[in-house]
C-alpha cells in the first residue's frame, strides 16, 4: 500500500496541553484498524517513522505521539547519542505516570475518532514505548498490545519518583498481549522477565511470549544492535497478531 506519512494532529491533553501525533495511513480510500505506536525515549526518530510506515503499509492507521510533549517543543527529536540518551532517560523519570496515562486516554480517543479508522485499536511500543503500550492497553477500548522489550515494568520504576503500578494493574488487563524480549538485553534481565511472566500467569492474562538471542533495541534499523532477520520475523508475528485481534 502507498502511504500518507505527512499528517500531524495536535491533541489536547487536560493539564499538559497539546500533544503532537504523527499519522501514517494508506492513501487508498477506506477505513482501517488503528495502531497507537509508542516510541523509545528519543521520540519520533527516523527509525520510528520507518517502523510506523511498515505497520501502516499493511493496512493500519498508525498514530505516533510525542511522549515528552510537555517538556520539549513540538517536533523535537532526541539524538541517538550520549546527550540524547541522558535527556530521554531524565524525562522518563521526571514525567508523572498519571501524565503518561492522560496522554494515552487522549491519544486513543483521537485515533478512534479519525475518519480513516474503524475504531478497532491496538498498541505497539519499543523500550519505554513497550511499557507505555502495555499501560495504554489497560484502557478497555484497546484490544491488543505488542510490547517489545518494555523497560521498567519488572522494577516498577517508570515516571516521577521512579514508581509505577503497571505490574499490579496487569490484573485489570482485558487486551491480549504480545511480548518480545532479547535475552542479551541488560535492561530487562532474566529475573525481570520471570517476574513479569509470573504476574501474567497469576492474573490469567491472555498473552504470547517470545525470547530471542538479541540485544535491546534490536528492531531499531540504526546502530550496532539492529538485527534485520529478527526484524522481519518480528513484523510477521506482529502483523499476524494484529490481523487476528483487530483485523
Amino acid at each position: 500500500m502507498i502511504l500518507r506519512s505527512d499528517e500531524t494532529v495536535d491533541v489536547d491533553v487536560p493539564g499538559t496541553g497539546a500533544m503532537r501525533m504523527h499519522l501514517f495511513r494508506p492513501v487508498a480510500d477506506g477505513r482501517y484498524p488503528g495502531v497507537l505506536l509508542y516510541s523509545e525515549i528519543y521520540q519520533v526518530t527516523a527509525p520510528i517513522r520507518r517502523l510506523a510506515a511498515m505497520l501502516a503499509g499493511n493496512g493500519y492507521v498508525v498514530a505516533v505521539p510525542e511522549v515528552y510533549h510537555e517538556y520539549e517543543p513540538a517536533g523535537t527529536i532526541l539524538s541517538y547519542d550520549a546527550a540524547g540518551t541522558e535527556r530521554g532517560n531524565a524525562l522518563k523519570f521526571t514525567k508523572p505516570v498519571a501524565a503518561f496515562d492522560a496522554d494515552a486516554i487522549a491519544a486513543i480517543g483521537a485515533l478512534m475518532a479519525h475518519p480513516a479508522c474503524t475504531g478497532r485499536l491496538a498498541t505497539f511500543g519499543v523500550c519505554l514505548g513497550g511499557h507505555l503500550a502495555c499501560r495504554a492497553a489497560l484502557d478497555p477500548r484497546v484490544a491488543a498490545a505488542a510490547c517489545f522489550y518494555p523497560t521498567d515494568i519488572h522494577s516498577g520504576t517508570l515516571g516521577e519518583g521512579r514508581s509505577d503500578d503497571t505490574l499490579a494493574r496487569l490484573a485489570e488487563l482485558k487486551a491480549e498481549l504480545l511480548l518480545v524480549w532479547g535475552r542479551q538485553d541488560p535492561h530487562v534481565p532474566l529475573d525481570g522477565r520471570a517476574t513479569i511472566r509470573a504476574r501474567l500467569e497469576a492474573v490469567g492474562a491472555s498473552y504470547e511470549w517470545h525470547e530471542w538471542n538479541a540485544q535491546h533495541a534490536f528492531l531499531r534499523d540504526e546502530g550496532p544492535r539492529y538485527d534485520p532477520a529478527l526484524f522481519l520475523q518480528a513484523m510477521q508475528q506482529t502483523l499476524a497478531f494484529f490481523r487476528r485481534t483487530i483485523g
